[in-house]
């Protein structure tokens, strides 16, 4: 089967340009005006030889660092940037949907930026007339339709642009992270609707931080780092492979993670310990407790913390807060010490696992830490054949269940 799209040797280079003495303010400038100053110029390289190639129906997933390459790849792609040397093969219409209002017109009416998009991605009056009702009730603009886009607000426009951008059928659509904007329900509205444009054969290039969309979405993935393309494959192995090789994924292992010692915020020092001891690697069924060390800059009446457990493709477990519980959390006014959650049975599988902290009051967050530590859960054999429950299936074990079997008298 010929592919829709090929890549051919893509490389896109940018000059930085250095001053070697920065003005500071007018006064500087002024001063320096007629003065000579020496600037360097240097070559970055945002992609360098990419090749690859997408058969027709097939959902390819883009993953990678901040800076890997990906949204320059994807500008590439929908003609708003050239590339620098190398060449793209499309056999069909590709519809990008890379920021919020790209391609739309402050100025202009909901409705009007409709038939715009639409003419723009190639499609004709009669096309767009008989997916005009669609596009309108999944975007949910109706009462705004003859309002100009600009008092849209950010999560309105999106909600049309990724409309237009689905409806209209292009052969190739490609999407950038830009569905982080929207809210979790249009979000799982856009990975549906992701689901079925792929099922109708149409092709879906999908730029995301989250392993779970790409592997739930993407049948195939390819990882971009500094410019060049080191894994490709299917979007499991890709994603697994991005996970395994990222520094930021493999810190916080040895148990301890602490603040940088000019930090202005509460949180201080992470401290995880298994049955007691400290340690960044767990074990199935251990009693896990971890220790979050504050100092607050005023004493806190009722000190709350919140705990997210994330797997490796950062899916949220487990989400848990001591206002849900109760507990020995002092009441009286303390700004030093630390909180302590204890979870006596851990009841994680084996793998890796991440943590997201909400440290406040009563009445707001002072601190959130996003992936602030990390860390490993070794498997345990508990049952008496050895065997152990289906990860594909759970995402959680119960260690203590009672089972009995009664026989009826015949």
């Amino acid at each position: 089967m010929k592919s829709i799209l090929e890549i051919q040797g893509l490389s896109k280079k940018f000059r930085i340009s250095h001053e070697t003495a920065p003005y500071l303010n007018i006064r500087d400038a002024m001063l320096n005006m007629f003065k000579r100053e020496r600037t360097t110029r240097e070559d970055f390289w945002a992609l360098k030889d990419v090749s690859f190639e997408v058969r027709p129906g097939e959902s390819m997933g883009i993953i990678g660092r901040n800076g890997a390459g990906k949204s320059t790849l994807l500008k590439i792609l929908s003609k708003i940037t050239p590339p620098t040397s190398g060449r793209i093969l499309g056999r069909g219409r590709i519809a990008s949907l890379l920021e919020v209002g790209t391609g739309f017109h402050p100025e202009l009416t909901g409705r009007e930026n409709i038939y715009l998009n639409g003419s723009i991605l190639g499609m004709k009056k009669r096309e767009m007339d008989s997916r005009f009702d669609e596009i309108v009730a999944f975007a949910g603009t109706e009462k705004f339709l003859d309002t100009p886009l600009k008092h849209y607000s950010s999560g309105m426009q999106l909600r049309l642009a990724f409309a237009v951008a689905a409806f209209l059928e292009p052969e190739i659509l490609v999407i950038d992270e830009v569905l982080a904007v929207g809210d979790a329900e249009f979000q799982r509205k856009c990975l549906g609707k992701m689901e079925d444009v792929s099922r109708s054969g149409r092709t879906i290039l999908f730029v995301s931080h989250n392993m779970a969309a790409i592997t739930r979405l993407c049948s195939r993935a390819i990882q971009l780092d500094a410019g060049k393309i080191v894994s490709s494959g299917t979007s499991s192995e890709v994603a697994q492979h991005y996970l395994n090789h990222n520094d930021q994924a493999l810190a916080g292992f040895a148990g301890v993670t602490t603040m940088p010692r000019d930090t202005t915020k509460p949180i201080r020092k992470i401290e995880l310990l298994c049955n007691g001891n400290i340690m960044g690697t767990m074990h199935m069924d251990c009693s896990m407790e971890i220790r979050v060390h504050f100092h607050a800059d005023e004493p806190l009446d009722a000190p709350v913390l919140g705990v997210i457990i994330k797997d490796s493709q950062q899916v949220p477990l487990l989400g848990i807060n001591n206002k849900h519980y109760t507990g020995a959390l002092v009441t009286q006014p303390v700004s030093k010490g630390y909180i302590s959650v204890l979870i006596k049975h851990l009841p994680l599988f084996d793998g890796h696992y991440s943590l997201d902290f909400y440290f406040g009051n009563a009445f707001k967050d002072i601190e959130v830490l996003h992936d602030a530590c990390r860390f490993a859960v070794e498997p345990v054999a508990f049952s008496v054949s050895g065997e152990m429950p289906d990860k594909g299936l759970n995402k959680f074990f119960i260690k203590d269940v009672t089972w009995s079997l009664k026989s009826d008298a015949t």
